[in-house]
């Protein structure tokens, strides 16, 4: 404990990102807490889609979207979120929506932007379509 002292003054740079990387994660971690967008699993995504009729948005490109898709999900770019260009998912502001990318990084910008659209429901699938397709879970092609 007596070292700690000497090192930040040997080493400040190396000390201050010590310091940054903390508040990074402390910061990351409150405000995924209590955002209003949950993380789920794909065992609780399909129960939300077949019990609760859950709408899937897949926020990723055209391209990809074409290669494998959750059944009946629809294709929104993140950038028409963003512009709160929602098109025909403004009629399912009030069920579950559950919005998916290619790995699940990408995904919670979007619905970020989707709850302060003034939907109340949304959360993110967990490890994305990636981890969709790892469990054998049906993907639809094409459309």
């Amino acid at each position: 404990m007596q070292d700690i002292m000497p090192f930040i003054s040997a080493h400040p740079v190396l000390s201050l990102a010590w310091v940054a990387l903390l508040i990074a994660v402390i910061v990351t971690t409150f405000k995924t807490r209590f955002s209003k967008v949950k993380e789920i699993s794909r065992g609780e995504a399909t129960r939300l889609i077949n019990k609760e009729d859950a709408v899937v948005v897949d926020v990723r490109a055209r391209e990809e979207f074409r290669k494998g898709h959750i059944s009946t999900s629809l294709n929104v770019l993140s950038a028409d979120i963003k512009s709160n260009n929602l098109g025909e998912l403004v009629k399912h502001k009030a069920q579950p929506v559950i919005v998916v990318c290619a790995n699940g990084t990408s995904s919670r910008a979007a619905a970020e932007g989707l709850v302060s659209a003034g939907f109340e429901q949304v959360y993110t699938l967990k490890d994305g379509i990636s981890g969709w397709s790892s469990e054998n879970l049906p993907l639809a092609r094409g459309k």
